[in-house]
C-alpha cells in the first residue's frame, strides 16, 4: 500500500508522522483536503462539529515543525472562547515533549527548532493592532465571521516570512452568522469582492478556496445520536446553517422574514408599476467615500390600504468625490420628477473641501438637473425604528425591490442582531446599501415605530388579572419577551398611523 502524504500549503507531513502515538492527530478526509489545499487564504467549515478547529491548530503545529525559526498565529474573538477551543486543543493532542515550552502569560509556544506559535484574540476592532510589526508563516482565525473585514485585511499584512523556502498563508474556520458574515461569504462563497474591500479589482479568486464540512464528515461525531439531536431540535434557520451549513440563514439574522418570491421583482415586471410619471418619486443616500457611497430610488404606488413602495434603482459607488456622484445620480435620474433627496444626516456636516457633502450634492442638483431634483435633506436617522419599518413592510409584502439592486438584496438577509441592542442591527461592513434603504422608507413614510415603552403599556392593557402579584408577574414576562424578540408586536397596522 503506497504511503499517503499529506501537505499543508509547502511543507509534507507524511502519514507514518500522522499515526505517532505522540502526535494523536490523523486527519479524516476533509482535514486532509484542508491541509492539502495550495490557495493561500482558506476556508474551512460552515456547520458545527467537523473538526475545524483541530485542523487549524494541526495546520499551524505542522508549519511550526516543518520551518524552523517561523512564527504562526492563532486567533479568536475572546480569550475565553481562545482558552475554550485552541488552547484547550493544544493541551489535549500536543505532548508536552515535543515543544521547549509554553508561556502561559503571553500564550506562547516555543518549539524545540526554534519557531513560535501563538495564540491571540482581538475582542475589539483595534486589538487586532498589537500585532503591529508581527511576521507569520501561518494566521489561523477560528470562527472567522466574528471578525470584521478591516481586521482580516490587516492580518493579511502580517503573513509574510523571512524564512527561505516558504509560501506564507493564511485560514478560517467557521459557520454561517455573525458579523462578518456578509464579508466571508463574499471572498469564499461568491468568490468577489466584497463591499469595503481595498483595492477590489486585485481580488484574485485562485487565492481562496472554500472546503465545506458537514457533521456527518468526522468520523468522531457522525455516529454521535446525542449531538445530532440536539442540533435537529434547532429552530429551523439556525439548524439549517449549523447542521448543513447554509449560508444564506443563519442565527441572529435581523431580516428573517426577507423573502425573494415576495419582496424582489425581475426589473422588467417593476418596469409597469413604476411606470406613471404622476407617482412619488425620492432617492436616498448612505455617503461614504473610502467605504462605498449607496443610493436608492423609490416610488409610491399611492393606495391607502394596498400600497406598495417600489425601490426600483440602485447605484453603488466607491472613493467618488460629491460632485462627481452627484452628476452620475442626474444621468441616471433622466426623465424623472424626483420630490425629495433623503441624504444621511452626517453629510450635512462632514467636509471635503470648502463645502459640505450635502452643499456640494446640492449645488449640483440644483444648477444642472434642470430642476428635477431638489438639494438634500437629512435623513431620519432612527435606526430602531427604521429597521422595524423595514421588517413590517417585507413581512406584509408592501416593500418590494428590483432585482437590479444586487447589493440591497445580498444585504438585507445578512445583517445581525446587535447583541447589546436586539432592536437594532449590529454595524458591520457592507452595511451601506441597507442604510441608504432605511433613509428612504423611515424618511418618506415618516411613521414612529412605537418604542419598547409604548409596546408594554399597549400589551399590558390586554392583561385582564386585577391582582397585583400577577400583573407585576405578567409585567416582568412581557418585558422580557418584547427584549428578547427585537421587534414590536404591533396590534393595529401601524404603518398607516399618524
Amino acid at each position: 500500500m503506497p504511503r499517503l502524504t499529506i501537505r499543508s500549503g509547502d511543507e509534507r507531513w507524511s502519514e507514518d508522522e500522522a499515526r505517532r502515538p505522540e502526535l494523536r492527530y490523523r486527519p479524516f478526509e476533509k482535514q486532509r483536503i484542508f491541509h492539502e489545499s495550495p490557495a493561500k487564504y482558506r476556508l474551512f467549515g460552515g456547520a458545527a462539529g467537523p473538526g475545524k478547529s483541530m485542523a487549524l491548530l494541526m495546520e499551524a503545529v505542522g508549519k511550526a515543525r516543518s520551518h524552523p525559526g517561523s512564527n504562526c498565529l492563532l486567533l479568536r474573538r475572546t480569550y475565553p472562547e481562545l482558552e475554550k477551543s485552541l488552547i484547550l486543543l493544544f493541551r489535549r493532542h500536543v505532548p508536552r515533549e515535543l515543544y521547549l515550552s509554553y508561556n502561559e502569560a503571553k500564550h506562547l509556544v516555543t518549539w524545540r527548532n526554534g519557531s513560535l506559535t501563538q495564540f491571540g484574540y482581538s475582542r475589539s476592532e483595534h486589538d487586532i493592532y498589537q500585532y503591529q510589526g508581527a511576521e507569520f508563516l501561518f494566521i489561523g482565525v477560528d470562527e472567522l465571521t466574528q471578525f470584521t473585514l478591516g481586521q482580516w485585511t490587516f492580518l493579511t499584512s502580517r503573513n509574510r516570512c523571512p524564512v527561505p523556502g516558504t509560501s506564507p498563508s493564511m485560514a478560517g474556520a467557521t459557520n454561517p452568522g455573525g458579523i462578518g458574515h456578509t464579508w466571508v461569504k463574499s471572498l469564499w462563497i461568491d468568490r468577489r469582492a466584497p463591499p469595503g474591500f481595498e483595492n477590489p479589482e486585485q481580488y484574485n479568486a485562485e487565492e481562496y478556496e472554500y472546503i465545506p464540512a458537514l457533521l456527518r464528515d468526522n468520523p468522531v461525531y457522525k455516529d454521535d445520536g446525542n449531538y445530532l439531536r440536539s442540533l435537529q431540535a434547532l429552530p429551523a434557520r439556525m439548524r439549517l446553517a449549523y447542521l448543513e451549513g447554509d449560508w444564506n440563514i443563519f442565527a441572529g439574522q435581523f431580516f428573517d422574514v426577507f423573502d425573494l418570491r415576495k419582496n424582489v421583482l425581475p426589473a422588467a415586471e417593476m418596469a409597469r408599476p413604476c411606470a406613471a410619471s404622476w407617482l412619488p418619486r425620492w432617492i436616498s443616500i448612505d455617503w461614504g467615500f473610502e467605504h462605498p457611497a449607496a443610493v436608492y430610488w423609490h416610488v409610491q404606488d399611492g393606495s391607502e390600504d394596498t400600497g406598495h413602495t417600489y425601490t426600483y434603482r440602485e447605484f453603488i459607488a466607491q472613493r467618488m468625490s460629491p460632485r462627481v456622484l452627484a452628476h452620475e445620480i442626474i444621468e441616471r435620474s433622466r426623465g424623472e420628477k424626483i420630490d425629495a433627496v433623503f441624504l444621511g444626516p452626517d453629510a450635512f456636516s462632514q467636509r471635503t473641501d470648502e463645502a459640505t457633502i450635502a452643499e456640494q450634492l446640492g449645488s449640483v442638483f440644483a444648477a444642472a438637473s434642470g430642476g428635477t431634483i431638489p438639494r438634500p435633506t437629512p435623513a431620519d436617522n432612527d435606526r430602531v425604528g427604521g429597521w422595524m419599518l423595514m421588517y413590517q413592510l417585507l413581512e406584509s409584502g408592501q416593500w418590494v425591490i428590483s432585482d437590479a439592486c444586487k447589493e440591497l438584496i445580498e444585504t438585507l438577509p445578512s445583517l445581525v442582531r446587535d447583541e447589546r441592542n436586539v432592536e437594532d442591527i449590529a454595524k458591520c461592513e457592507g452595511d451601506d446599501a441597507a442604510e441608504a434603504a432605511r433613509y428612504g422608507l423611515k424618511s418618506r413614510l415618516r411613521q414612529r415605530v412605537p418604542p419598547l415603552e409604548t409596546r408594554l403599556v399597549e400589551r399590558m392593557q390586554q392583561v385582564k388579572t386585577v391582582d397585583p402579584t400577577m400583573r407585576a408577574m405578567q409585567a416582568r414576562r412581557i418585558e422580557s419577551e418584547e427584549r428578547q424578540r427585537g421587534r414590536p408586536v404591533f396590534l393595529r397596522p401601524w404603518w398607516r398611523r399618524h
